[in-house]
């Protein structure tokens, strides 16, 4: 191949450090943008929290440095000192003494041995930096106990019970053996191979029912059927409808699954009202015995921004407490001098221009997310005012329109950050959905359908529950053409069951 010289003329867009960091920052939740503020403020000497009353502190200290300029402050020797920090950027740090403070003259060389340090000078408790208390200044996460397994729960109850070696190391491997919904889950085989050589199939359901008396109820049950019943066993016997309950249970479980209730009133040879407290005495139980032991942590959401009704209108403003405030540390700063190229001074300057971009960024990503807001809440103002029914279709392209943004911004900023409503905190990507034509040629919110779903079945007839080919058919008389596929789909993603499973006796 021939080599030769062209010229070309192209366009790229190179992505900045800066433009990276604001883009990075425009995508973090509020927990992960606190942590990244934090170690900013590790790494970088140039920023620091802008704290409430911190301006009349820079008052202070500027009087006070007034005060030694004009030679209220000492000795000569000691202004000649200062003048010579002044020079070189820093400034001495000031030090104010009590009369009634201890100074290093009054502490003795030696103290006596039978003496103790509190018994010579008065001290108060020592707190951490900011006054506060220690126990203020623990996270909140470490001061909660760690939770409770159903397998050590069942291991506490099992030392507290007196058994031999063997029952012992058979109620090992039968607790290590249930789920965490509290059912036996290994076979006879299984358990014997963990339990040992030369144990009988006798000892392990022994065992396997001494187990079943623990708590909680119905614990270490096979199936829903012995699981129900050790829960009515454990029943004051006193306790209206039990027997029928156990015979409902024993016999007629699956008559229930199904709701066959016409079955049930036959077979049970129970008047309605009679059949309908046995029923309600069973739902009282709890299938899921282990549930409660279950470690699920509660998952705090911080509102980024807060919409409010004043005067008639809706307004939108930032969370203050979100996110930390911060400025740049004047102190630091101005020792930077401008002829020195030294490598002290070269990483002044680099910490400075940083804490300025990481700034300037995080005002950027404020700015941002307001102007989303506002425009989000400017085209979902009915449902502010009349709930989920009112909400109307909303895509990014839309916002991104009207902004001037792309939609990738838009998607960002609307991604796990939140917003408190009068209603409600809603993440922001709630108020974006789909939509669905209607007969008089308009669009529908697959929001405000799924409202209309859930408010429909709540008034349904418990005895003859609405189908979706039902649901549909009276979408369609509304105006909303929506397909008996779809309205099942709304429905599952609301966790609501089918007609068959929602049937009721009364």
């Amino acid at each position: 191949m021939k080599q030769s010289i062209q010229l070309r003329l192209g366009q790229h867009l190179t992505m900045t450090p800066q433009l990276q960091q604001a883009i990075r920052l425009l995508q973090l939740s509020t927990v992960e943008l606190n942590l990244e503020i934090q170690q900013a403020l590790e790494s970088n000497m140039m920023l620091e929290l802008s704290e409430e009353g911190s301006e009349a502190a820079e008052e202070v200290d500027r009087f006070l440095r007034d005060g030694e300029a004009a030679g209220d402050s000492g000795s000569a020797a000691s202004s000649a000192a200062a003048g010579q920090d002044a020079e070189q950027g820093f400034e001495a740090p000031e030090h104010h003494e009590s009369d009634d403070a201890p100074r290093a003259t009054d502490i003795p060389a030696e103290l006596p041995v039978d003496t103790a340090w509190e018994d010579i000078y008065d001290g108060g408790p020592t707190l951490p930096s900011g006054g506060a208390s220690a126990s203020e200044d623990m996270e909140f996460e470490s001061q909660r106990s760690a939770t409770e397994s159903l397998v050590d729960h069942l291991r506490w109850q099992l030392n507290l019970t007196p058994l031999s070696e063997t029952d012992e190391a058979i109620a090992l491997a039968v607790i290590d053996a249930v789920s965490a919904d509290g059912y036996l889950e290994a076979g006879m085989e299984e358990l014997q191979e963990a339990a040992g050589d030369g144990v009988e199939p006798e000892e392990i359901v022994a065992v396997i029912k001494r187990i079943q008396q623990f708590d909680p109820p119905g614990v270490c049950a096979r199936d829903l059927r012995e699981c129900l019943l050790l829960q009515l066993a454990q029943l004051p016997a006193a306790t209206p409808c039990l027997a029928d309950a156990r015979r409902l249970v024993e016999d007629h479980l699956q008559l229930l699954a199904s709701r066959d209730y016409t079955q049930l009133l036959r077979k049970m040879k129970l008047a309605r009202e009679d059949l309908q407290k046995v029923i309600n005495l069973i739902q009282s139980l709890n299938p899921r015995p282990g549930s409660q032991f279950a470690a699920e942590e509660t998952e705090y959401v911080v509102p980024d921004v807060f919409v409010r009704r004043k005067v008639g209108k809706w307004h939108v403003e930032l969370n203050p407490e979100a996110v930390p405030s911060l400025r740049i540390n004047r102190r630091y700063a101005g020792m930077i001098r401008r002829a020195d190229n030294s490598p002290d001074n070269s990483s002044l300057r680099a910490h400075l221009q940083e804490a300025r971009w990481f700034i300037k960024s995080l005002q950027s990503r404020g700015e941002t997310l307001l102007k989303v807001a506002t425009a989000i809440v400017e085209r979902q103002r009915a449902f502010l005012e009349h709930g989920e029914e009112a909400m109307k279709p909303l895509v990014l392209h839309d916002i991104a329109e009207a902004l001037g943004m792309h939609e990738s911004t838009i998607s960002r900023v609307t991604t796990r950050k939140y917003m408190h409503t009068p209603r409600g905190i809603y993440e922001l990507k709630y108020f974006f959905s789909s939509h669905v034509s209607t007969a008089a040629g308009g669009e529908a919110s697959s929001t405000a359908i799924r409202a209309v779903i859930r408010k429909l079945i709540d008034a349904e007839n418990a005895m003859k529950p609405l189908s979706d080919s039902t649901i549909a058919q009276i979408l369609s008389d509304q105006g909303i053409n929506v397909a008996r596929r779809t309205v099942a789909k709304y429905r599952e993603a609301m966790n609501i069951p089918p007609s068959h499973e929602r049937k009721r006796l009364t």
